[in-house]
């Protein structure tokens, strides 16, 4: 399908323009990239194409704030489905993990990449075969980017604090603090990323490797982090992303109240996340501190903001690439996960010493408000060979079989394929915490970790589960959903010239009929490349879908179809000083 760029004049539509005002019957005009024109009752001009709105909500493309498509979209330019769901604009690098600043050394690059395909649940193999690797630093990485890559969206990242590290200190950085001058280089190399228009540093204070590791930013000291912020602290709309432990050990709380010490009287916007947002975190009291935290943060007039889901999350796990067994504490099962071959996976789950181990381990140590420690709560969900059983729980299966569910579990895989999967249930939401963040001025959402995860499903069209669900149960507004994934988040990460549809900004426009879209259920599709030119699979959704996505006034997506057009830039924020909210009072 061939793409239009060029003038277009979108008439008769319901216009909510991304700023949370009331939406207005309006058209809208575009004309070199640009919203050239906004008004009721426009008339088309010579050369221009009209495009019918009627019945259709018009608005700014919706910005993606929580992506790892930072390896994906090397091996998937077209990075399906996001243009139908009317996405604009994605951020990436976030958690700690980026492809740069790299180092010189192949071996610690290996490492990088394999902390990132680990965490991220992504194949090793597509990193080595695809990505560019022409660079050492973030700026040089940028520069990659844009010559190697062409985009259907607009894309920003960070620099990640765990690639400082490893650019700095090698393999030295899982074992110990940074020296001074270790911690003067890591500084020098975020400068440059932030010269070259990151958004900032993202951290990591979360994450255990499956081998049980602490990742190495939790070794970070104050001094390291003292730094970094220093550095932030020159750049207008410079922002620290932090990902923080709410759900295992709880450490979440301690960490922010040292991040607040350490940033208090530098003009750093720290995203952190974030507030729990699930029912069991808000029976076991950890909400409640968290939420305060959040509310003295905005009294104090600090420039915190909370990062959250509005989704639980629904996990598949594999024998393949799944970081689930790990982070949930069974590291007899992340065993086999990093087995290299199926020969050796089977070999493992066949083995009656390691069931012994697999069965101890799923009983002592798995976290017990993790699903991994309720056989009830896991689905038989993806069978590799077409057979059963399928869509019945491991405990129904465990019982009928008069076995133990890490056996049942160990059966399924060597009798149905080891491409096949397991669901884990979701936890119940908070949606009341959920709307309450929604409307928060301080408060990002949707975050999913889109693009990553791909056995796992995260994210690509959670967006319109904003109006699909919130929006029509009556919890949002029109207008606020809108704000929610445009105005706000753009003007979260300093992105001055989108996310509102008004004269000037970039033509990043989403039109869909609230009648029309959907949430559309799983796809298994195998196109993930793996070694010897096999692919492995990854969960998908079809489009929602849109009727028309714009990017930079290029079609992206319309009727029902990618149109292949890739006119997305990299975006950096403004170097002015955006305005802060007020305290509250």
């Amino acid at each position: 399908m061939v793409a239009e760029t060029g003038k277009f004049l979108i008439k008769g539509g319901k216009l909510v323009d991304g700023t949370g005002a009331p939406a207005t019957m309006a058209d809208v005009r575009v004309a070199d990239g640009l919203i050239a024109e906004v008004g009721p009752g426009l008339a088309a001009q010579p050369g221009e194409r009209v495009v019918d709105a009627s019945g259709c909500v018009v608005t700014p493309g919706f910005i993606e704030p929580h992506t790892h498509y930072d390896g994906i979209m090397w091996w998937q330019p077209d990075l399906d489905p996001l243009p139908g769901h009317g996405i604009s604009t994605i951020v990436m690098g976030d958690c700690g993990f980026t492809c740069a600043p790299l180092s010189h050394d192949p071996e610690v690059r290996m490492e990088m990449i394999k902390i990132f395909s680990f965490f991220e649940d992504i194949p090793i193999q597509p990193f080595l075969d695809n990505v560019a690797w022409d660079w050492n630093s973030w700026s040089e990485y940028k520069a990659s980017m844009e010559r190697n890559l062409k985009l259907p969206v607009n894309y920003s990242a960070y620099v990640g604090h765990l690639a400082l590290r490893f650019a700095v200190m090698g393999l030295e950085a899982w074992e110990r603090v940074a020296t001074p001058d270790e911690i003067a280089k890591m500084a020098a190399m975020l400068d440059d990323g932030m010269k070259a228009g990151a958004l900032g540093l993202s951290t990591n204070l979360l994450d255990l490797d499956g081998q049980n590791r602490p990742v190495p930013t939790l070794l970070s000291d104050d001094a390291e982090f003292a730094a970094l912020i220093d550095v932030l602290d020159r750049y207008p709309n410079a922002q620290m992303e932090i990902a923080l432990d709410i759900f295992l050990r709880m450490t979440g709380l301690e960490q922010m109240e040292r991040i607040a010490r350490l940033t208090k009287g530098k003009k750093v916007r720290v995203q952190w996340g974030g507030l729990p947002t699930l029912e069991f975190q808000k029976a076991m009291g950890t909400q409640q501190p968290l939420e305060q935290f959040h509310e003295r943060m905005k009294a104090e007039g600090r420039d915190f903001w909370t990062a959250f889901a509005h989704v639980s999350p629904t996990l598949t796990i594999s024998v393949q690439h799944s970081l689930v067994w790990a982070q949930s504490g069974s590291m007899a099962w992340n065993e086999v996960v990093e087995a290299q071959g199926d020969e050796a996976k089977a070999k493992l789950l066949r083995d009656p010493e390691w069931r012994a181990r697999a069965r101890k381990s799923l009983d002592e140590d798995v976290y017990r408000q993790s699903n991994m420690a309720n056989p009830d709560k896991l689905i038989f969900l993806a069978s590799d060979n077409g057979h059963g059983p399928v869509k019945v729980t491991v405990g129904e299966v465990a019982r009928e079989r008069g076995v133990h569910y890490s056996d049942a579990m160990a059966d399924w895989f060597l009798d149905n394929g080891l491409e096949s999967a397991i669901h884990l249930e979701g936890w119940t939401q908070d949606d009341e915490m959920v709307v309450k963040l929604y409307k928060d001025d301080f408060a990002v959402g949707n975050i999913n970790d889109t693009g990553a995860h791909g056995q796992m499903f995260c994210g690509v069209g959670q967006n319109m589960m904003l109006f699909t669900e919130f929006h029509k149960k009556g919890l949002l507004t029109l207008e606020e959903a809108v704000h929610a994934i445009t105005g706000r988040p753009a003007r979260h990460f300093g992105l001055a010239d989108r996310g509102e549809i008004r004269v000037g900004k970039r033509a990043d426009v989403a039109v869909f009929n609230l009648d029309e879209i959907e949430v559309a259920d799983w796809e298994r599709v195998y196109d993930v490349p793996e070694a010897d030119g096999r692919k492995t699979w990854r969960w998908t959704r079809s489009a929602a879908p849109t009727r028309l996505t714009l990017v930079n006034g290029v079609v992206t997506f319309e009727n029902g179809e990618a149109t292949g057009a890739r006119p997305g830039t990299f975006v950096a924020p403004s170097q002015e000083e955006t305005v802060v909210l007020e305290a509250a009072e």
